[in-house]
């Protein structure tokens, strides 16, 4: 966990317990790291709230882990976003052109019931049309930019 401002940010494997402030999970566009860090600009972004961030890009991630239940390495950091996804105020998702993000698409189809959902897919996105659909037909917050992103992210923290 870092603390930076009133935001609290954790990553995995850093346990989180859920407190009286809102909650903010970061679901989106990683891609092994190839993607764009826009999870340290979002959560930048809300320095002057109190909020919990919850980011799963982690700086240890290490590649040679068996994608399989029985890695507990694997299998901790994928509990950790289950986790962080069932029990956080809002998610954010941001699916980042020129990615693929398969688990993205899954942690979107596990939360379209939910009501704290924003996603943010732009142009570019290999399966735009279908999250464009998901979010419609559940009614899923989408803006266009990242910008947009925060901006929306930071409304339904205020209110």
């Amino acid at each position: 966990m870092a603390e930076n401002g009133h935001v609290r940010s954790f990553v995995p494997p850093h346990a989180w317990t859920p407190r009286d402030a809102p909650s903010v999970f970061l679901a989106g566009s990683i891609d092994m790291g190839e993607a764009p860090d826009w999870q340290r600009w979002l959560t930048e972004g809300l320095v002057d709230l109190d909020v919990d961030v919850l980011n799963p890009r982690r700086p240890d991630w290490d590649s040679s882990w068996k994608q399989e239940l029985a890695d507990p390495q694997f299998r901790g950091q994928v509990e950790w976003e289950l986790t962080g996804l069932e029990h956080a105020s809002l998610v954010a998702m941001y699916l980042a052109p020129n990615t693929r993000a398969p688990i993205s698409l899954m942690e979107l189809g596990l939360v379209a019931r939910h009501e704290g959902v924003v996603v943010c897919c732009p142009e570019g996105y290999w399966r735009k049309g279908n999250v464009d659909v998901v979010c419609a037909r559940y009614g899923i917050a989408q803006v266009p930019t990242l910008d947009a992103l925060l901006a929306a992210v930071r409304a339904r923290l205020a209110g």
